[in-house]
């Protein structure tokens, strides 16, 4: 990715209005911002300045963004914790945090049971999946193995009650 080079530097108070904006259209992480005024060409040292600012103004909070983030993505799309944890550290939140976040997550929720509502919800939109398509499915969701080996065990044992429940 390209970046563009100011002529004159930009004043903190520019670059913090600039930070702003970006954050205003949604949600962000601190690396995204980060990301986002380095490309237009901001130093990194100003993008830090504008980061701290935009902390103080409580603009910016990695752990509620994540824990945001994750609510949203399992009501719209249930997933296993290995691919909400990669999800989460692509978005730049902190490998830490997001083993805390998704731990959390499924603290109320088990994995077996947002695996049936991934096969669930593929069944609904008409499609009848074999046992190799349904693993395949759980392991594009990023569930864990012994998860996808208990659903398949079920899967195979009793084939109907995945697809009717």
């Amino acid at each position: 990715m390209k970046t563009r080079a100011h002529a004159t530097p930009l004043s903190p108070d520019t670059v913090i209005q600039l930070a702003v904006r970006f954050v205003a259209h949604r949600d962000r992480t601190i690396a995204q911002v980060e990301q986002f005024l380095t490309s237009r060409g901001i130093s990194s040292l100003q993008a830090k300045q504008a980061i701290r600012r935009l902390l103080d103004l409580r603009y910016l909070d990695d752990e509620a963004y994540a824990k945001r983030w994750v609510e949203r993505r399992m009501a719209a799309r249930p997933m296993g914790q290995e691919r909400l944890r990669a999800e989460l550290q692509d978005k730049g939140v902190a490998d830490r945090l997001a083993d805390q976040v998704v731990a959390d997550a499924f603290r109320t929720v088990h994995e077996d049971t947002l695996a049936h509502r991934v096969l669930k919800a593929a069944q609904r939109r008409g499609r009848r999946l074999t046992p190799t398509q349904a693993g395949r499915l759980l392991h594009q969701r990023g569930f864990a193995e012994d998860t996808i080996d208990h659903i398949m065990m079920m899967f195979g044992t009793n084939e109907e009650s995945v697809h009717e429940e």
